[in-house]
């Protein structure tokens, strides 16, 4: 009974720990009615601004998975729509919604090349 006791605290304190922090908007809804998303347009300069500048976490030899190229960008589309989602990229700044809504309706309509 004793190491129960010892032991409820410690384990208690371990998944508080290991808790996610809630980061970002997660109430985000996208909104994919209105007119279709470009990657040219709408998604590069979005992936240039806040994934490619300024930290440069994904810039073509950085730290992190590169997203340079429209190929690397398709290729981790999954990974980016669910970071965009809940709001963990870009790390050092947010995405206005309609920001994630442009990058979210872009990839649920197929992620073109265009």
């Amino acid at each position: 009974m004793k190491k129960l006791l010892f032991a409820l605290p410690l384990l208690m304190i371990f998944v508080w720990a290991c808790k996610k922090d809630s980061v970002g908007n997660s109430s985000f809804t996208s909104d994919c009615s209105g007119a279709a998303k470009s990657y040219a347009s709408d998604v590069a300069p979005l992936i240039q601004t806040y994934c490619n500048s300024g930290s440069g976490c994904h810039a073509a030899g950085g730290r992190e998975i590169p997203l340079a190229t429209y190929s690397q960008v398709y290729g981790d589309r999954s990974a980016i729509r669910a970071s965009v989602i809940n709001g963990s990229m870009p790390q050092n700044s947010s995405l206005t919604n309609a920001q994630k809504n442009a990058i979210v309706c872009w990839i649920d309509n197929g992620a073109s090349n265009n």
